[in-house]
Protein backbone atom coordinates (compact mmCIF):
# COMPACT_ATOMS: atom_id res chain seq x y z
CA UNK A 1 0.00 0.00 0.00
CA UNK A 2 1.24 3.33 -0.69
CA UNK A 3 1.81 6.46 1.88
CA UNK A 4 -1.53 8.43 1.94
CA UNK A 5 -0.60 10.79 4.64
CA UNK A 6 3.27 11.60 6.12
CA UNK A 7 3.56 13.33 9.80
CA UNK A 8 7.24 14.69 9.93
CA UNK A 9 7.98 16.24 13.21
CA UNK A 10 4.70 17.59 14.73
CA UNK A 11 4.33 19.16 17.52
CA UNK A 12 1.25 21.41 18.82
CA UNK A 13 1.78 23.33 22.20
CA UNK A 14 -1.43 25.22 23.73
CA UNK A 15 -0.55 28.71 24.94
CA UNK A 16 -0.21 32.50 23.98
CA UNK A 17 3.44 31.88 22.58
CA UNK A 18 3.89 28.06 21.46
CA UNK A 19 6.92 28.56 19.55
CA UNK A 20 8.98 29.53 22.54
CA UNK A 21 8.17 26.52 24.07
CA UNK A 22 9.84 24.23 21.30
CA UNK A 23 13.33 24.43 22.55
CA UNK A 24 12.31 23.92 26.34
CA UNK A 25 10.66 20.45 25.06
CA UNK A 26 13.93 19.32 23.74
CA UNK A 27 15.80 19.78 26.38
CA UNK A 28 14.18 17.17 28.60
CA UNK A 29 11.65 19.37 30.36
CA UNK A 30 8.37 17.47 31.10
CA UNK A 31 4.83 18.53 30.46
CA UNK A 32 4.30 19.60 34.41
CA UNK A 33 7.40 21.53 34.02
CA UNK A 34 6.43 23.61 31.31
CA UNK A 35 2.85 24.42 32.43
CA UNK A 36 4.33 24.86 35.94
CA UNK A 37 6.54 27.34 34.82
CA UNK A 38 5.03 29.07 31.33
CA UNK A 39 1.66 27.97 31.65
CA UNK A 40 1.71 26.47 28.43
CA UNK A 41 0.51 22.57 27.49
CA UNK A 42 2.02 20.36 25.48
CA UNK A 43 -0.02 18.30 23.35
CA UNK A 44 2.08 16.38 21.07
CA UNK A 45 5.93 16.90 20.61
CA UNK A 46 7.76 15.35 17.90
CA UNK A 47 5.86 12.76 16.33
CA UNK A 48 6.59 11.15 12.93
CA UNK A 49 4.40 8.39 11.23
CA UNK A 50 3.08 7.16 8.10
CA UNK A 51 -0.66 6.30 7.51
CA UNK A 52 -0.95 3.72 4.40
CA UNK A 53 -3.44 4.27 1.67
CA UNK A 54 -6.75 1.71 2.52
CA UNK A 55 -5.77 0.92 6.34
CA UNK A 56 -6.88 1.27 9.92
CA UNK A 57 -4.69 3.17 11.55
CA UNK A 58 -5.31 3.59 15.38
CA UNK A 59 -3.99 5.69 17.65
CA UNK A 60 -4.06 4.31 21.27
CA UNK A 61 -3.49 6.13 24.69
CA UNK A 62 -4.86 7.01 27.95
CA UNK A 63 -6.31 10.35 29.17
CA UNK A 64 -3.98 12.88 28.34
CA UNK A 65 -1.68 11.07 25.80
CA UNK A 66 -1.82 13.60 23.01
CA UNK A 67 -3.95 11.46 21.03
CA UNK A 68 -7.03 13.76 20.38
CA UNK A 69 -4.73 16.67 20.01
CA UNK A 70 -2.65 14.63 16.68
CA UNK A 71 -6.15 13.77 15.07
CA UNK A 72 -7.39 16.92 15.14
CA UNK A 73 -4.25 18.31 13.80
CA UNK A 74 -4.76 15.76 10.25
CA UNK A 75 -7.60 18.48 9.52
CA UNK A 76 -5.85 21.41 10.95
CA UNK A 77 -8.65 22.00 13.63
CA UNK A 78 -4.94 22.00 15.46
CA UNK A 79 -2.78 23.87 13.08
CA UNK A 80 0.78 22.41 13.95
CA UNK A 81 3.12 24.76 16.58
CA UNK A 82 6.15 22.96 14.25
CA UNK A 83 6.75 20.39 11.77
CA UNK A 84 4.59 19.31 8.52
CA UNK A 85 1.64 16.94 7.71
CA UNK A 86 1.72 15.70 4.20
CA UNK A 87 -1.47 14.56 2.25
CA UNK A 88 -1.14 12.69 -0.92
CA UNK A 89 2.63 14.62 -0.97
CA UNK A 90 0.78 18.20 -0.62
CA UNK A 91 1.99 19.95 3.12
CA UNK A 92 -1.48 20.66 4.64
CA UNK A 93 0.25 22.67 7.28
CA UNK A 94 1.00 25.28 4.35
CA UNK A 95 -2.42 25.47 3.23
CA UNK A 96 -4.31 28.78 2.85
CA UNK A 97 -8.19 29.45 3.56
CA UNK A 98 -9.63 28.44 0.45
CA UNK A 99 -7.36 25.39 -0.02
CA UNK A 100 -8.15 24.04 3.32
CA UNK A 101 -11.81 24.14 3.13
CA UNK A 102 -11.73 22.33 -0.14
CA UNK A 103 -9.48 19.65 1.46
CA UNK A 104 -11.86 19.03 4.32
CA UNK A 105 -15.22 19.43 2.09
CA UNK A 106 -13.29 16.63 -0.27
CA UNK A 107 -11.16 15.26 1.17
CA UNK A 108 -11.34 14.52 4.87
CA UNK A 109 -14.31 13.86 7.27
CA UNK A 110 -14.17 12.83 10.56
CA UNK A 111 -16.77 10.83 12.91
CA UNK A 112 -17.03 12.58 16.96
CA UNK A 113 -17.86 10.75 19.78
CA UNK A 114 -20.84 12.70 20.83
CA UNK A 115 -22.81 11.97 16.96
CA UNK A 116 -23.42 15.81 16.75
CA UNK A 117 -25.86 15.15 14.67
CA UNK A 118 -29.00 18.07 14.39
CA UNK A 119 -31.55 17.12 16.26
CA UNK A 120 -34.13 19.12 14.02
CA UNK A 121 -33.50 16.76 10.82
CA UNK A 122 -34.19 13.23 9.93
CA UNK A 123 -31.66 10.78 8.95
CA UNK A 124 -31.78 11.32 5.79
CA UNK A 125 -31.32 15.30 6.52
CA UNK A 126 -28.74 14.84 9.13
CA UNK A 127 -26.74 12.33 6.33
CA UNK A 128 -27.29 14.84 3.38
CA UNK A 129 -25.87 18.14 5.40
CA UNK A 130 -22.47 18.27 4.00
CA UNK A 131 -23.63 18.15 0.30
CA UNK A 132 -26.31 20.22 1.15
CA UNK A 133 -23.40 23.20 2.05
CA UNK A 134 -21.97 22.00 -1.18
CA UNK A 135 -24.77 22.88 -3.02
CA UNK A 136 -25.01 19.26 -4.64
CA UNK A 137 -28.91 19.43 -6.17
CA UNK A 138 -31.41 17.92 -3.80
CA UNK A 139 -32.56 14.35 -6.12
CA UNK A 140 -28.54 13.62 -6.65
CA UNK A 141 -27.63 14.62 -2.48
CA UNK A 142 -30.32 12.46 -1.18
CA UNK A 143 -29.66 9.55 -3.76
CA UNK A 144 -25.68 9.77 -2.21
CA UNK A 145 -27.65 10.13 1.14
CA UNK A 146 -29.81 6.81 0.75
CA UNK A 147 -26.63 4.90 -0.63
CA UNK A 148 -24.99 5.52 2.83
CA UNK A 149 -27.78 5.06 4.81
CA UNK A 150 -28.34 1.34 3.58
CA UNK A 151 -24.66 0.73 4.14
CA UNK A 152 -23.91 1.45 7.37
CA UNK A 153 -27.79 -1.17 8.24
CA UNK A 154 -30.16 1.95 9.01
CA UNK A 155 -32.12 1.41 5.38
CA UNK A 156 -35.99 2.19 6.80
CA UNK A 157 -34.83 4.50 9.11
CA UNK A 158 -34.72 7.67 6.41
CA UNK A 159 -37.64 9.59 8.35
CA UNK A 160 -36.60 9.26 11.77
CA UNK A 161 -35.31 11.83 14.34
CA UNK A 162 -32.44 11.14 16.42
CA UNK A 163 -34.34 10.83 19.79
CA UNK A 164 -35.88 8.27 17.96
CA UNK A 165 -32.87 6.43 18.01
CA UNK A 166 -30.84 4.60 20.32
CA UNK A 167 -27.02 5.55 21.01
CA UNK A 168 -25.71 2.74 18.59
CA UNK A 169 -28.03 3.88 15.23
CA UNK A 170 -26.78 7.50 16.27
CA UNK A 171 -23.43 6.65 15.37
CA UNK A 172 -24.22 4.86 12.79
CA UNK A 173 -25.87 8.35 11.64
CA UNK A 174 -22.83 10.27 11.95
CA UNK A 175 -20.79 7.64 9.80
CA UNK A 176 -22.96 7.80 6.92
CA UNK A 177 -22.91 11.77 7.31
CA UNK A 178 -19.11 11.46 6.99
CA UNK A 179 -18.95 8.77 4.23
CA UNK A 180 -21.88 10.52 1.99
CA UNK A 181 -19.11 13.33 1.26
CA UNK A 182 -17.01 10.12 -0.66
CA UNK A 183 -13.62 11.54 1.31
CA UNK A 184 -10.26 9.69 1.24
CA UNK A 185 -9.68 9.80 4.85
CA UNK A 186 -12.36 9.26 7.66
CA UNK A 187 -10.85 10.41 11.19
CA UNK A 188 -12.93 8.65 13.83
CA UNK A 189 -12.36 10.78 17.55
CA UNK A 190 -13.53 7.75 20.14
CA UNK A 191 -16.51 6.98 18.07
CA UNK A 192 -17.55 4.01 20.27
CA UNK A 193 -16.66 4.56 23.70
CA UNK A 194 -19.74 6.78 25.14
CA UNK A 195 -21.99 3.32 23.70
CA UNK A 196 -22.78 0.32 25.83
CA UNK A 197 -20.59 -2.59 25.48
CA UNK A 198 -22.70 -4.74 23.28
CA UNK A 199 -23.28 -1.69 20.69
CA UNK A 200 -19.75 -0.94 20.61
CA UNK A 201 -18.36 -4.78 19.54
CA UNK A 202 -21.56 -4.25 16.77
CA UNK A 203 -20.50 -1.24 15.91
CA UNK A 204 -16.32 -2.12 15.59
CA UNK A 205 -17.62 -5.30 13.37
CA UNK A 206 -19.80 -2.40 11.22
CA UNK A 207 -16.78 -0.33 10.63
CA UNK A 208 -14.97 -3.81 9.88
CA UNK A 209 -17.59 -4.89 7.44
CA UNK A 210 -18.12 -1.16 6.08
CA UNK A 211 -13.84 -1.00 5.46
CA UNK A 212 -13.76 -4.51 3.57
CA UNK A 213 -16.49 -3.15 0.81
CA UNK A 214 -15.32 0.63 0.98
CA UNK A 215 -11.20 0.63 1.49
CA UNK A 216 -11.31 3.95 3.56
CA UNK A 217 -8.06 5.43 5.32
CA UNK A 218 -9.10 5.56 8.53
CA UNK A 219 -7.46 6.86 11.72
CA UNK A 220 -9.48 5.59 14.55
CA UNK A 221 -8.81 7.47 18.29
CA UNK A 222 -9.15 4.77 21.53
CA UNK A 223 -8.09 4.25 24.90
CA UNK A 224 -9.10 1.01 25.01
CA UNK A 225 -6.40 -1.68 24.14
CA UNK A 226 -8.81 -4.25 22.68
CA UNK A 227 -10.60 -2.11 20.89
CA UNK A 228 -7.59 -0.67 18.97
CA UNK A 229 -5.80 -4.49 18.62
CA UNK A 230 -9.37 -5.59 16.84
CA UNK A 231 -9.44 -2.92 14.60
CA UNK A 232 -5.92 -1.51 13.60
CA UNK A 233 -4.28 -2.71 10.61
CA UNK A 234 -1.46 -0.84 12.64
CA UNK A 235 -1.31 0.93 15.72
CA UNK A 236 0.79 3.79 17.54
CA UNK A 237 0.45 4.14 21.19
CA UNK A 238 1.12 7.37 22.78
CA UNK A 239 2.15 8.60 26.14
CA UNK A 240 2.96 12.30 27.43
CA UNK A 241 2.08 13.71 23.98
CA UNK A 242 4.96 11.20 21.81
CA UNK A 243 4.37 8.57 20.00
CA UNK A 244 6.18 5.24 21.81
CA UNK A 245 5.37 2.78 19.36
CA UNK A 246 4.06 1.78 16.17
CA UNK A 247 3.56 -1.57 14.59
CA UNK A 248 1.11 -4.03 13.62
CA UNK A 249 -1.14 -5.44 16.98
CA UNK A 250 0.93 -8.57 16.87
CA UNK A 251 3.95 -7.23 16.81
CA UNK A 252 3.46 -4.99 19.57
CA UNK A 253 2.18 -7.76 21.60
CA UNK A 254 5.40 -9.58 20.93
CA UNK A 255 8.18 -7.08 21.21
CA UNK A 256 6.74 -4.13 23.33
CA UNK A 257 9.33 -1.33 22.79
CA UNK A 258 9.23 -0.68 26.75
CA UNK A 259 8.30 -1.45 30.26
CA UNK A 260 4.89 1.53 29.68
CA UNK A 261 4.23 -0.69 26.75
CA UNK A 262 4.56 -3.97 28.55
CA UNK A 263 2.19 -2.58 31.12
CA UNK A 264 -0.46 -1.12 28.97
CA UNK A 265 -1.05 -4.33 27.10
CA UNK A 266 -0.49 -6.88 30.01
CA UNK A 267 -4.74 -7.52 30.39
CA UNK A 268 -5.25 -7.32 26.74
CA UNK A 269 -7.16 -10.79 25.49
CA UNK A 270 -4.90 -12.16 23.39
CA UNK A 271 -7.23 -14.61 22.16
CA UNK A 272 -9.63 -11.87 20.53
CA UNK A 273 -6.37 -10.22 18.76
CA UNK A 274 -3.96 -12.73 17.61
CA UNK A 275 -5.59 -14.87 14.29
CA UNK A 276 -5.03 -18.57 13.25
CA UNK A 277 -2.37 -17.18 11.04
CA UNK A 278 -0.03 -15.83 13.74
CA UNK A 279 0.06 -19.42 15.71
CA UNK A 280 -0.05 -21.42 12.74
CA UNK A 281 3.12 -23.44 11.84
CA UNK A 282 4.31 -24.14 7.79
CA UNK A 283 2.62 -28.05 6.88
CA UNK A 284 6.23 -29.03 5.85
CA UNK A 285 5.63 -32.62 6.05
CA UNK A 286 2.69 -33.67 3.30
CA UNK A 287 1.36 -36.54 1.98
CA UNK A 288 0.45 -36.13 -2.02
CA UNK A 289 -2.58 -38.39 -3.01
CA UNK A 290 -0.62 -40.03 -5.50
CA UNK A 291 1.80 -41.51 -2.91
CA UNK A 292 1.39 -44.92 -1.32
CA UNK A 293 1.19 -46.03 2.57
CA UNK A 294 4.60 -46.62 2.42
CA UNK A 295 5.75 -43.59 1.54
CA UNK A 296 3.59 -41.67 4.27
CA UNK A 297 4.74 -44.21 6.85
CA UNK A 298 8.00 -43.26 5.93
CA UNK A 299 7.30 -39.13 6.59
CA UNK A 300 5.77 -39.49 9.76
CA UNK A 301 8.78 -41.66 11.37
CA UNK A 302 11.12 -39.12 9.54
CA UNK A 303 9.34 -36.40 11.15
CA UNK A 304 8.67 -37.86 14.71
CA UNK A 305 4.84 -37.54 13.52
CA UNK A 306 1.47 -39.70 14.40
CA UNK A 307 -0.48 -38.05 11.74
CA UNK A 308 0.03 -36.30 8.40
CA UNK A 309 -1.95 -34.28 6.17
CA UNK A 310 -2.97 -35.73 2.42
CA UNK A 311 -3.20 -33.05 -0.44
CA UNK A 312 -3.58 -33.34 -4.05
CA UNK A 313 -1.38 -31.96 -6.49
CA UNK A 314 -2.05 -28.43 -6.04
CA UNK A 315 -1.97 -28.77 -2.10
CA UNK A 316 -6.00 -28.96 -1.28
CA UNK A 317 -6.43 -30.46 1.46
CA UNK A 318 -8.02 -34.15 1.05
CA UNK A 319 -7.49 -35.44 4.51
CA UNK A 320 -5.24 -36.63 7.36
CA UNK A 321 -3.57 -40.55 7.50
CA UNK A 322 -2.23 -41.91 10.77
CA UNK A 323 0.56 -43.58 11.89
CA UNK A 324 -1.92 -46.41 12.89
CA UNK A 325 -4.55 -46.69 10.34
CA UNK A 326 -1.18 -46.43 7.75
CA UNK A 327 0.05 -49.96 9.23
CA UNK A 328 -2.88 -51.19 9.50
CA UNK A 329 -3.67 -50.40 5.59
CA UNK A 330 -0.59 -51.77 4.75
CA UNK A 331 -1.18 -55.31 6.64
CA UNK A 332 -4.56 -55.27 5.01
CA UNK A 333 -3.27 -54.39 1.50
CA UNK A 334 -5.29 -51.13 1.66
CA UNK A 335 -4.34 -47.88 -0.44
CA UNK A 336 -3.99 -44.69 0.75
CA UNK A 337 -7.04 -43.49 -0.53
CA UNK A 338 -9.28 -46.54 1.46
CA UNK A 339 -7.53 -45.00 5.36
CA UNK A 340 -7.62 -41.40 4.54
CA UNK A 341 -9.89 -39.61 7.37
CA UNK A 342 -11.73 -36.92 5.63
CA UNK A 343 -13.17 -35.49 8.96
CA UNK A 344 -10.83 -33.32 9.24
CA UNK A 345 -11.53 -29.56 11.45
CA UNK A 346 -10.50 -26.47 9.14
CA UNK A 347 -9.87 -22.88 9.87
CA UNK A 348 -9.10 -19.49 7.71
CA UNK A 349 -6.30 -17.75 8.24
CA UNK A 350 -8.24 -14.83 9.41
CA UNK A 351 -10.11 -16.40 12.39
CA UNK A 352 -9.28 -15.23 15.45
CA UNK A 353 -8.21 -17.71 18.31
CA UNK A 354 -10.67 -17.28 20.42
CA UNK A 355 -12.82 -19.17 17.90
CA UNK A 356 -9.83 -21.72 17.15
CA UNK A 357 -9.75 -22.69 20.59
CA UNK A 358 -13.17 -24.91 20.90
CA UNK A 359 -11.91 -26.50 16.99
CA UNK A 360 -8.90 -27.41 18.96
CA UNK A 361 -10.04 -28.91 21.82
CA UNK A 362 -12.72 -31.12 19.80
CA UNK A 363 -10.10 -32.82 17.46
CA UNK A 364 -7.02 -34.90 18.78
CA UNK A 365 -5.86 -34.07 15.11
CA UNK A 366 -4.08 -31.10 14.66
CA UNK A 367 -6.72 -27.72 12.88
CA UNK A 368 -6.08 -27.28 8.88
CA UNK A 369 -5.74 -23.78 7.64
CA UNK A 370 -7.06 -23.48 4.56
CA UNK A 371 -7.80 -20.61 1.97
CA UNK A 372 -11.17 -19.75 0.79
CA UNK A 373 -10.43 -22.53 -2.55
CA UNK A 374 -9.75 -25.32 0.24
CA UNK A 375 -5.45 -24.72 -0.14
CA UNK A 376 -3.63 -26.13 2.86
CA UNK A 377 -1.21 -23.10 4.04
CA UNK A 378 -0.92 -24.28 7.90
CA UNK A 379 -1.61 -26.36 10.42
CA UNK A 380 -2.17 -25.58 14.52
CA UNK A 381 -1.42 -27.99 17.40
CA UNK A 382 -3.58 -27.55 20.69
CA UNK A 383 -0.43 -26.42 22.44
CA UNK A 384 0.27 -23.99 19.76
CA UNK A 385 -2.79 -22.58 20.81
CA UNK A 386 -2.47 -22.33 24.53
CA UNK A 387 0.68 -21.35 24.33
CA UNK A 388 -0.43 -18.07 22.11
CA UNK A 389 -2.69 -16.73 25.30
CA UNK A 390 0.09 -17.11 27.65
CA UNK A 391 2.91 -15.71 25.93
CA UNK A 392 4.70 -12.22 28.25
CA UNK A 393 2.45 -13.48 30.71
CA UNK A 394 5.55 -13.24 33.31
CA UNK A 395 7.59 -10.78 31.32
Amino acid sequence: MSVKIKVEHVSKIFGPKPESIIPMVRKGMSKEEILKETNHTVGVYDASLEVKEGEIFVIMGLSGSGKSTLIRCFNLLNKPTDGAIFVDGENIVEYNSAQLKKFRQDKIAMVFQHFGLFSHRTVLGNVEYGLEIKNVPKAERQKIALENIEIVGLKGYEDKYPSELSGGMQQRVGLARSLANDPDILLMDEPFSALDPLIRREMQLELLDIQERLKKTIIFITHDVNEAFKLGDRVAVMKDGRVVQIGAPEEILENPANHYISEFIKDIDRSKILQAQNVMIKPNSLVSLKDGLKVAIKEMEENGLSSVFVVDRSRHLQGIVTIDDAIDGIKQKKTLQDVIKNDVLTVKKEEYVQDVIPKALETKFPLAVVNDEDRLEGLILRVHVLSSLVANEDE
